[in-house]
Formats: structure tokens, C-alpha cells, sequence
């Protein structure tokens, strides 16, 4: 067993020496070829593809970044540009949300100044479609978000209050003088008598929203929660698509901004309503054409069949009809005859004759019963 330990251990000595001679001399090989002392490798240099080196201008390299103007007239994106705004929302365009705005900001304008006794002006800056992930990582902390509930579309948006505007509600509302900017202490969180008035701030809001959209749909936005941390005021999947509209309120020289999100999800049930061009437009009415196709409608030309009688019979027997061939009919002189136009009877009357013409004589109504 000594032995064979022996031998073991031998052999594994002879490996390393082995394993080091060829470690050796593939630190050698290398050694040459950075040095530039094998031949080899100095001829195959100059054989090399000058294109390698070659080094890109400014257009290839804006070309490649997607920063081209020349080709970026549009909207489509090419290169890492392209890359980037791959995570961005293509968005359809909803008409009637940007009428549901303004009508927000004219209200809002008027309410706010009920609500805080001051000169108050509202004005929306933007409108766009982001996913909701991206937004919560945008928010400027210290701020307030409100959350609230559709309760007719059973889904919640978001109502971000930011650090400006909850000082200068704060100020308005508590007495400050004009003139003075509102003071901001940060890193603190914020007091209770601070979010009882914000809180009061977002109730104005939520009923000016529900104003907004009631000539469209009627809903009723309810207050959820109030919170400070975006982590807690998720309402969606990060991967969703929102609409987010960002409102700014100057107080003379006081003021913020506040922004309004609300999912698709959110917005599913009235998205038809969303699309339309216009105010009713599935559902208006115009009298200038009614009153038009009325009148042509009277003018309208329509053959009548004056139907004798009719009988059922096999395809057979009315295949093997020739010339002379005599077909028996159910029907008098004093038969009732039917007027129809197409398949719709409209009168029934007698048959009789008025100089050189047959005539039916109309005795009874058919269509409308």
C-alpha cells in the first residue's frame, strides 16, 4: 500500500512538472507575439484589413445612436434610440379625454378659488401615456399621493400632489401674507395638519373630475387613502399603460403642480365614449338631413304587384310546362287581389276595369297591423 502511495504520488509530481513546462511556454508564445519578435506574427500585421481601424465620423455615429435629424423627421426611431423608447407606451389618441381636461381646468379654476379665497389660475401643461412603473420612479419625493376610486368603473387613479404645492396650500390656508414665498423644511415627514388640508384640497378636485366627465359618462370619483410613499399608492402593474395629466396651480406667487393618473384599466369602460370626436356623437341628431331624406323618401319610386293568386307546386310538374300548357288558378272575378311591394303585402282589393285598363279597387290595408 506504501508503495503504491509512493508511485502515486510520483506520477503526480511528473504532471506538474509537465503542466508547468507547457504553461511555460505558452507564456513564452504570447511573449512574442506582444513584443513583435515572431515573424510569423510581423508578417501576418501588415496583412491585416485597413477597414478595422477604421474610425466612424460624427454621422455614422449619430446614425447609430438614433440621434439622426435628417431621417428622424417622423416618428420612428432607429439605433439605441430605438432601444431606449421600446419601453415607452404607443398610445391610441382619445379625443374626448382632452375635452374632459379642459373642462377640469375651467372648474378647477373657479372651485380653487372658492377653496382658498385667492386668485387662482389652473392651466394644464401636457397630456401623455407612460407605463405606470415609469412614473412612480419619476415622482419628486416629498409629495402626496392621493388615491381614489372610480366607483362606477370599479377601478382607482392617482392624484400626485407635489412639495410646492402642499406649502402653498398650507400657507394659503393658514394665513400667510402675499409676497412671501411658503416655507419648506425638508426631510421631515409631513405633519397631520398638513395632510388634513391636502386631504381637503384633493376632495375639491375629485368633484370637479366627476363634474368633468358626467356630460360623457356619469361617475363619481371617491377618495381612497392619502400616502407619502409611492411603494404604498400602487394601483397598477408597473408594465401598464396610464394616462397621466399634468396640471400646474399659480397663487400669484405661490403655486405647484399636481398630476392626474389614470390607467386604462381605468378608462376601459368609457373607451368607445373616448374616441369620439365630438360630444355625442354616436347619439346626435342632425334635422337638416332628417328633414332632406324625408323628402326624398316621399319622392322615392316603388313597384307594386297586383298577386292574383298562389299555389304550391313540385318542381317537377312546372319543369314539364310547354307551349300551350294551361295553368288552373283558385281565383273569381270576385277574388280578392294582393298588392305587394317586393315581399311585404300592403293591399288587398278587387279586380275590375276602367276603359281600356284592368284596375284594382283598394278595400283594405295591409303593412302596419
Amino acid at each position: 500500500m506504501a508503495g503504491g502511495e509512493g508511485e502515486g504520488g510520483g506520477g503526480g509530481e511528473g504532471e506538474s512538472e509537465s503542466g508547468g513546462g507547457d504553461a511555460d511556454a505558452m507564456a513564452a508564445e504570447w511573449e512574442a507575439m506582444l513584443g513583435g519578435g515572431d515573424d510569423a506574427a510581423a508578417d501576418a500585421a501588415p496583412a491585416m484589413p485597413k477597414e478595422a481601424a477604421r474610425v466612424l465620423n460624427q454621422d455614422e455615429i449619430d446614425s447609430l445612436l438614433g440621434f439622426d435629424d435628417d431621417h428622424g423627421h417622423g416618428d420612428d426611431k432607429s439605433g439605441i434610440q430605438a432601444i431606449l423608447n421600446s419601453a415607452l407606451v404607443s398610445y391610441e389618441r382619445l379625443p374626448m379625454l382632452e375635452v374632459v381636461f379642459d373642462r377640469l381646468v375651467r372648474m378647477m379654476s373657479t372651485s380653487m378659488r372658492n377653496f382658498t379665497s385667492d386668485n387662482v389660475e389652473v392651466s394644464l401643461d401636457n397630456i401623455l401615456s407612460l407605463r405606470f412603473g415609469d412614473y412612480l420612479n419619476s415622482i419628486p419625493l416629498p409629495a402626496m399621493l392621493a388615491v381614489f376610486k372610480a366607483e362606477e368603473w370599479d377601478n382607482f387613479g392617482l392624484l400626485t400632489v407635489d412639495s410646492s404645492l402642499i406649502y402653498s396650500i398650507v400657507d394659503v390656508l393658514l394665513g400667510g401674507r402675499r409676497g412671501t414665498a411658503a416655507m419648506r423644511i425638508e426631510g421631515r415627514p409631513y405633519t397631520t395638519i398638513e395632510r388634513n388640508l391636502v386631504e381637503r384640497m384633493v376632495h375639491v378636485v375629485l368633484s370637479d373630475l366627476s363634474a368633468a366627465f358626467d356630460p360623457l359618462s356619469p361617475v363619481t370619483f371617491r377618495f381612497d387613502r392619502l400616502e407619502t410613499n409611492p411603494r404604498f399608492a400602487t394601483i397598477s402593474r408597473p408594465s401598464n399603460a396610464a394616462i397621466v395629466a399634468k396640471l400646474r396651480i399659480d397663487m400669484e406667487d405661490r403655486g405647484g403642480r399636481l398630476e392626474l393618473l389614470l390607467p386604462y384599466a381605468t378608462l376601459e369602460p368609457v373607451r368607445e365614449l373616448l374616441l369620439q370626436m365630438f360630444m355625442g356623437e354616436k347619439f346626435g341628431r342632425d334635422s337638416i338631413w332628417e328633414t332632406h331624406l324625408a323628402e326624398e323618401l316621399w319622392l322615392t319610386e316603388v313597384q307594386m304587384k297586383a298577386v292574383l293568386d298562389e299555389q304550391v307546386m313540385n318542381l317537377r310538374d312546372v319543369l314539364s310546362w310547354r307551349v300551350g300548357s294551361k295553368f288552373m288558378l283558385n281565383a273569381t272575378p270576385d277574388s280578392g287581389v294582393d298588392m305587394r311591394c317586393g315581399d311585404i303585402p300592403m293591399f288587398r282589393g278587387r279586380m275590375g276595369r276602367k276603359g281600356q285598363h284592368i284596375a284594382i279597387r283598394v278595400d283594405e290595408k295591409l303593412f302596419g297591423e
